[in-house]
């Protein structure tokens, strides 16, 4: 007899399909998770949208990046570093400033928006002088 047959056949059909059960109720309940989260993320402002829509743009061109630097090569691997931690860094920044603009934290209530965004592009534009700097 085949050792798998032998497992198989140690397991009582109870057994079986109380995991079958667990596997369904697992699936529903992820289903139920998803749905959740996109009736909850449909409440969110339009601006909390836009900076997460920039967030994975950012995040979409590092990893094109580094399947780039994989299939081609990295000869000119500052090039590469400085392109893969631009993307990582503005995402980064833009996951700050949406922390800081979200009206529902009460951390940065006092915080206009204003000010959020300003120190956002003054971040951003130390960051990006410093990887100039760094291509060399």
């Amino acid at each position: 007899m085949h050792p798998l047959g032998l497992y198989l056949t140690s397991f009582s059909y109870q057994e079986i399909e109380k995991k079958l059960r667990m596997a369904k109720s697992t699936s529903s309940d992820a289903q139920m998770l998803i749905r959740s989260l996109r009736t909850a993320y449909a409440a969110t402002p339009t601006n909390l949208k836009i900076i997460d829509l920039y967030v994975v743009y950012a995040i979409v061109t590092a990893v094109i990046q580094v399947v780039y630097m994989g299939v081609v090569g990295s000869f000119p691997f500052n090039s590469f570093l400085s392109g893969v931690l631009s993307c990582v860094g503005t995402a980064v920044l833009a996951v700050c400033l949406r922390i800081q603009v979200n009206k529902e934290n009460k951390e940065f209530k006092d915080l206009p928006p204003e000010r959020a965004y300003a120190d956002f592009i003054l971040c951003n534009l130390v960051l990006h002088l410093v990887i100039m700097n760094f291509l060399g």
